[in-house]
């Protein structure tokens, strides 16, 4: 049973905000979530609206982690889910998480965190001074917390690089952040700029549509593939404690063994 006498914030309702929750409880900590948006699940809860300062996959997105990697580990995924599962199942997954282990009563949904400083007694008590305010009614509110765990993620901002006569472009311009379904690009040119996941997930994506798409990288790339030998999921065969030590007793051969097969996939005379 979690005490009251030493209380935690934790900031999003995301994975990382859900599995702060049960560590807290876990440590018999009480944990108050404050989530921004009507629902749990952060990125990985797909809506079609866009929400400035809201991270969502688009709606095709299918993991690259698999699901013997990214499991709690005191509550596997169902045996019927696939390896590699898309956004719904990731969701359906993180709900029953929740429900088994009665996390949703700590969070409170449509609370925005507007400010965390340190409390005018941190120097003897530790305790840090959180200001959220409720989204529905404005009403704010500021309370003193043992400790804050920041669980907002990193891809809520959009990087957008100025490019010198993209103000003249008349064609559509959009963040990959704002990217939901390929259907806006039928027929078209796309060029997509950048070689991360989410740039090879829309290229992807939009190569079933559109009339040509282009991908731009100032610089190449390891391409990996989810699968590997004998139809694994790759990270399950090469992530483990044996393989690391491996790689950190005999690195230069595994470095090169590597690079040969990764460079296997690709004819560079051809890619360049």
């Amino acid at each position: 049973m979690a005490s009251d006498s030493l209380r935690v914030a934790v900031i999003g309702a995301g994975v990382s905000g859900i599995a702060a929750i049960k560590c807290c409880l876990d440590e018999g900590i009480t944990p108050v979530c404050f989530e921004r948006t009507d629902r749990l699940g952060g990125l990985w809860h797909y809506t079609e609206k866009l929400t400035e300062g809201q991270a969502c996959v688009m709606k095709s997105t299918i993991i690259n982690t698999s699901k013997e990697m990214m499991s709690f580990s005191d509550f596997p995924i169902p045996e019927h889910f696939p390896n590699f599962m898309n956004n719904s199942q990731i969701l359906e997954y993180l709900k029953s998480y929740c429900e088994c282990f009665d996390l949703e009563r700590y969070i409170s949904y449509e609370t925005d965190v507007t400010n965390v400083i340190k409390a005018d007694d941190y120097l003897r008590t530790g305790r840090w001074e959180v200001t959220y305010r409720n989204i529905s009614t404005g009403e704010e509110k500021t309370e003193k917390f043992a400790g804050v765990l920041v669980c907002s993620g990193y891809n809520s901002k959009k990087l957008t690089p100025n490019f010198p006569g993209l103000g003249d472009f008349q064609g559509k311009v959009l963040h990959s952040n704002d990217y939901r379904v390929s259907t806006d690009f039928m027929d078209k040119r796309v060029v997509v700029v950048g070689i991360g996941n989410s740039a090879g997930d829309v290229a992807v994506d939009l190569s079933h549509v559109a009339k040509q798409v282009f991908l731009s990288t100032r610089r190449g790339t390891w391409v990996l593939k989810r699968v590997s030998d004998r139809g694994y999921p790759f990270d399950l065969l090469n992530r483990t404690r044996f393989v690391e030590w491996l790689h950190k007793t005999f690195h230069g051969i595994c470095e090169k063994r590597e690079e040969r097969r990764l460079n296997g996939r690709f004819d560079h005379q051809l890619y360049r």
